[in-house]
């Protein structure tokens, strides 16, 4: 068994994995951060690479966060419990994202990450937060928006959804919504300007149709 502190570097260093970086290296050789929108996560890979990429990197990054929840942090031994153990290790993965080691300290956003381990500590609570992701996205092609709404209604699906959830929990939730709408404030000013792109995630399906 490790200590704490070993599981949360842990926890930071599978965070700090930078997918869209090293896909962005091998797909077409450039820094992901350059090109684009500049953000070094999955709709960027997706904008400029296509969809096969795109789930690669999504899947990835997803998997970092509920790694740390459910593989890394039961490893650690300490005075906390494994619940908040595992939380804690949660939010040092999506640090790791966001200030990757492995780039600079210049990661993505940190949205698949810190779902991914919700999944682990809440799995009915990130299932319905991507329903709304989903809604929100494919009805406003703004990804950003649609990740935080989900980030935003979290805490409420968690009062719905999770019978006498640990407070730690709702702490939780609501430091991730303010987190997310944190690292996306360029996108929120580009909102209001009326600048943000558009990702059409079903424009492929719909000229696959098309006759």
């Amino acid at each position: 068994m490790g200590s704490l502190a070993g599981v949360l570097l842990l926890s930071y260093l599978l965070g700090a994995i930078p997918m869209a970086i090293i896909v962005g290296r091998i797909v077409g050789g450039i820094d992901i951060r350059t090109a684009g929108s500049g953000n070094a996560g999955a709709t960027n890979v997706y904008r400029l690479f296509g969809l096969k990429p795109y789930l690669v990197v999504l899947l990835f990054d997803m998997f970092k966060g509920w790694a740390a929840v459910a593989l890394v942090a039961p490893l650690g031994s300490g005075a906390m419990t494994p619940e908040r153990t595992a939380i804690y290790c949660g939010v040092a993965a999506v640090a790791g994202h966001v200030w990757t080691v492995f780039a600079g300290f210049r990661g993505g956003k940190g949205v698949a990450t810190a779902g991914g381990a919700m999944l682990g500590l809440a799995p009915m609570v990130a299932l319905a937060a991507v329903g709304v992701y989903l809604l929100v996205t494919l009805t406003t092609q703004y990804v950003a928006l649609g990740s935080m709404t989900a980030a935003l209604i979290s805490p409420l699906l968690l009062y719905l959804l999770v019978p006498d959830p640990a407070v730690e929990l709702y702490i939780l939730c609501v430091g991730l919504a303010v987190f997310i709408v944190f690292t996306h404030r360029v996108n929120i000013q580009r909102l209001r300007a009326g600048e943000e792109g558009k990702t059409d995630f079903l424009a492929r399906l719909r000229r696959t149709r098309t006759p």
